[in-house]
């Protein structure tokens, strides 16, 4: 017996990833991109990237660091300001006090400000994508 799929549901599959595919590219991106030490602390740096549609006034998010031996250290405030659609920001924020080998993971606990184009006051968290290029953990 031979099973197929009928040439209007393989449509209606594609129309659907499609769609899917649009959606997934709104998205306010935030790379941790590095991590220096300065000065007895810790140099984060960040790339943000504003795809989604909608001008960001400020973007402030709470995010909670972890220790090396996974226990929770600090809760700081990252401010990113204004981003207009289709803009890239590089943004450094340094941790006194706290090396870079001090830390596994950064972790995105909230919105603390969004203040965005239209009704978008969501945007913020609903559009987060987070990444990393160093041995330290982000994400959400």
């Amino acid at each position: 017996m031979r099973v197929g799929i009928a040439p209007g549901l393989a449509l209606i599959g594609l129309v659907a990833l499609a769609g899917a595919a649009t959606a997934q590219e709104k998205a306010f991106t935030i790379e941790l991109n590095d991590a220096q030490d300065i000065g007895g602390g810790c140099r984060l740096v960040y790339v943000a990237t504003n795809d989604t549609g909608v001008a960001l006034k400020k973007a402030s998010y709470d995010v909670f660091t972890f220790k090396s031996d996974g226990k929770v250290g600090q809760s700081l405030v990252f401010q990113f300001g204004a981003f207009p659609v289709g803009k890239t920001k590089v943004v450094q924020f340094d941790l006194a006090g706290q090396p870079c080998s001090g830390l596994s993971r950064l972790l995105v606990n909230d919105v603390t400000e969004c203040q965005a184009d239209g009704d978008n006051q969501t945007i913020c968290m609903d559009a987060l994508k987070t990444t990393t290029r160093t041995a330290i953990g982000f994400g959400i």
